[in-house]
């Protein structure tokens, strides 16, 4: 997504290329109106990009030189909130990723019976300014960053069509400086609420995505009736879809209950077929790839046509293709990475489509294809990442 909004053009339709093109002087202009007190932000630009799970988000794209405004704020502001910041809050931190919170909550399951998962809808539409600015300014004295933050925050959205909207709440999902703000809102909304109402349940957060661990059923009906009321407070809401109370059964805990599983950052935690030090099999409540971002993996591996790129080598196909597939896998490979094998296999079919194209002679041949990928797979594994964890063509 940065990548994304990084390619966005803001209102004035400047890209980051013409912004490079006289670097220095649109630098000094930039800080001589920040200095002076006297830069205004411009407008937000927003852009409908599609979910995942259907519908639109609106992301808010701010010019090429408001980025780098919030950014200057953002370097100056981060590391006075940062050692503030709950030990459990994943999401947008310097040193946290994803892969932890994945793993401290992998962990948790097998101590806690229940879980309470949440989302919080249209968290950056609907932050309330007046909390927000309240936070700010317990955590800095510096009078230009709190202009500044508080500036944008005001800043109109601009439409499509070029009509301007006025913004009461929320922060641009887009902008620099908007993840830090949003993390600051969630540590006194959520997280700091929950170490002094409720310390006997660990939680685990990552943006607005969280589940926190439960003893009992009463326990995690109880606790999602207050939060609920709690967000309600403070100008959120619980996603009512997304919002749920699940338990971690496994060959202990064997309760009937209708939700035995839950989606945490691309991962489905349910119960699974383990295998312990002793070569033992048992049931073990542990996380894989989903099969929500499994598919969104097999669709981004069609989009690539790799099997109608006959114009190109197998060498120029690993170069354009292996840096996202060595993500998928360094991501969703970190735990139970069987998961993955059937997405991986798919890409080799998708070669083997490849061979039968390029080359005259593997034509309708489907069999003898995959016998002659196998043997490249056997004698260059290091050309695509899932060769070299063993994933390779049938090679006869």
């Amino acid at each position: 997504m940065l990548r994304r909004i990084k390619a966005l053009q803001g209102v004035d339709s400047e890209t980051i290329s013409d912004f490079e093109e006289n670097l220095k002087d649109n630098l000094y202009k930039i800080w001589n109106r920040m200095s002076s007190g006297s830069y205004f932000p411009p407008p937000v630009r927003t852009v409908a990009i599609p979910k995942k799970t259907g519908g639109e988000r609106l992301l808010g794209i701010p010019t090429v030189s408001d980025r780098v405004a919030q950014m200057v704020v953002k370097i100056h502001f981060e590391p006075t909130v940062e050692p503030f910041f709950h030990k459990d809050s994943y999401g947008y931190r310097p040193r946290k990723s994803a892969i932890q919170a994945i793993e401290i909550t992998r962990k948790r399951c097998w101590r806690y019976d229940w879980l309470l998962e949440f989302d919080i809808k249209g968290l950056f539409d609907n932050i309330r300014h007046d909390l927000l600015m309240r936070a700010v300014r317990h955590h800095t004295e510096c009078s230009w960053v709190i202009l500044y933050i508080e500036r944008w925050l005001k800043a109109p959205f601009q439409k499509e069509d070029g009509t301007l909207v006025e913004r009461p709440k929320g922060t641009p999902q887009g902008g620099i400086v908007s993840p830090v703000l949003s993390n600051l809102f969630l540590h006194y909304v959520f997280d700091k609420w929950m170490d002094r109402n409720h310390p006997g349940n660990p939680f685990c957060r990552y943006a607005d995505d969280a589940v926190v661990h439960c003893r009992t059923e009463t326990e995690a009906f109880a606790l999602k009736e207050e939060l609920d009321a709690r967000f309600r407070e403070c100008g959120l809401e619980l996603h009512p879809v997304k919002t749920k109370i699940a338990y971690c059964k496994d060959d202990l805990r064997r309760k009937d209950y209708p939700v035995t599983s839950f989606d945490f950052l691309g991962y489905t935690f349910r119960s699974r077929r383990s295998k312990n030090r002793n070569g033992k099999f048992f049931i073990n409540f542990s996380p894989a790839l989903s099969n929500k971002a499994g598919k969104g993996m097999r669709e981004k591996a069609r989009s690539w046509k790799m099997h109608l790129r006959s114009d190109k080598s197998l060498e120029d196909l690993s170069k354009m293709f292996s840096p996202v597939i060595q993500g998928w896998i360094n991501y969703y490979g970190r735990f139970y990475k069987s998961a993955l094998y059937p997405t991986l296999r798919q890409l080799n079919r998708t070669l083997v489509r490849w061979a039968t194209r390029k080359f005259k002679r593997l034509r309708r041949h489907r069999r003898r294809a995959e016998y002659w990928l196998g043997r490249v797979a056997n004698r260059q594994p290091w050309l695509f990442p899932h060769w070299k964890m063993g994933v390779k063509p049938t090679a006869g």
